[in-house]
């Protein structure tokens, strides 16, 4: 079968690779690929990796590079296990990336998966990944869709579920002012969350006008800010009750200026949540911190329990993440029409999905 794998950075290829065993393990689950995003971190592997992609046999899951990129993806049940009860072939699944030891840790005995030491991803430390014609997980990595859910909705939960769990560290509640640094997918998807819990008013700041063009055609009634021409804490204090910031600010760039501006917008006693993963260290004005009373918080993936609420969220068309979809591609254009037209820094495209049927 065909599967786009990384080699190298700036060395993405589209090979011919054996397909997953007719006969998958006990608990595993064979899917044929339906669609699947191209997440930050695939660009990140692309331009400068490996990060998270193994070059020696990862402790849990032994996988190493060459790596089937892809973990936000879905598709339709091929085959199953002995031992697999929750899924059939057939049925149509979204795929919770995350694999790791489910009993005899301290983060796994605790429910806490998503912590665990020895984590591994599909498509970034597995043997297989969603930018490919099949793949075979594990029976908890699949979750079956409701008729509702559309197919490339079904590929966008895993992003929704960063996005629902960084408003839930920031306890973002209905009334609530939000600004959101990036905007980007992730940042998009916080917006849709945040007011999906009832938040408002909401702001996103971003240097790429495109997107937050994009941003305010999808929320109208955003504040959209670009920080190479204002200051995101002025816009905010400006149109705060009592100009004293917001409530909650979630940061979805990895950026230290995004940070700061962060720090600078929240009201006292407000609460940061830092989602995007920053490259270095990062100096922050730690007598601000302590000053205005505040809380930090770090935001890492997902509990792998969000599945069921992100689908029926986004079933419900109360978080309608399909909205920041701008681009569908097949697999064999995805590096030309995909990673390359994703890191094109004046670019217009915010999600772009490989549908693998083409």
């Amino acid at each position: 079968m065909q599967a786009l794998r990384f080699h190298a950075a700036k060395d993405l290829r589209l090979d011919d690779i054996a397909a997953p065993p007719a006969r998958p393990a006990d608990d595993e689950v064979v899917i044929r690929n339906r669609f699947v995003g191209i997440c930050g971190t695939d660009l990140h592997e692309y331009s400068y990796g490996p990060i998270f992609i193994p070059t020696e046999p990862h402790p849990f899951s032994h996988a190493k590079a060459p790596q089937v990129l892809g973990h936000e993806f879905g598709g339709v049940v091929e085959a199953v296990g002995a031992g697999v009860t929750s899924v059939a072939p057939g049925d149509r699944v979204s795929v919770q990336p995350l694999l790791m030891p489910r009993t005899g840790e301290h983060y796994a005995d605790r429910g806490l998966f998503h912590l665990s030491g020895s984590l591994a991803l599909v498509g970034l430390s597995w043997g297989w990944g969603g930018m490919a014609e099949l793949a075979a997980v594990k029976e908890y990595n699949v979750f079956k869709v409701p008729d509702a859910l559309t197919d490339e909705e079904a590929a966008l939960v895993e992003p929704t579920a960063v996005a629902v769990y960084a408003c839930d560290r920031g306890r973002v509640a209905a009334g609530n002012s939000v600004l959101v640094t990036g905007a980007g997918p992730i940042g998009a998807l916080v917006l849709l969350a945040a007011r999906a819990a009832g938040a408002a008013p909401l702001f996103v700041s971003d240097v790429n006008d495109a997107r937050l063009d994009f941003v305010r055609a999808m929320l109208p009634d955003v504040v959209t800010i670009n920080p190479s021409r204002e200051k995101p804490g002025d816009v905010v204090r400006a149109a705060t009750d009592g100009r004293a910031g917001v409530d909650v600010a979630i940061e979805c760039v990895g950026n230290e200026h995004a940070l700061k501006d962060c720090l600078d917008a929240v009201r006292k006693q407000g609460v940061i949540v830092q989602t995007g993963l920053h490259p270095h260290e990062n100096p922050l004005d730690w007598f601000q911190v302590t000053f205005k009373d505040i809380d930090i918080r770090g935001s890492w993936c997902y509990p792998t329990y969000l599945w069921p609420r992100v689908m029926r969220l986004i079933a419900s068309g109360l978080l309608p993440a399909k909205k920041i979809v701008t681009k569908r591609i097949g697999l064999g254009e995805a590096v030309p029409a995909g990673f390359e037209a994703l890191l094109d820094p004046g670019g217009t495209q915010v999600k772009i999905l490989i549908d693998l049927s083409k």
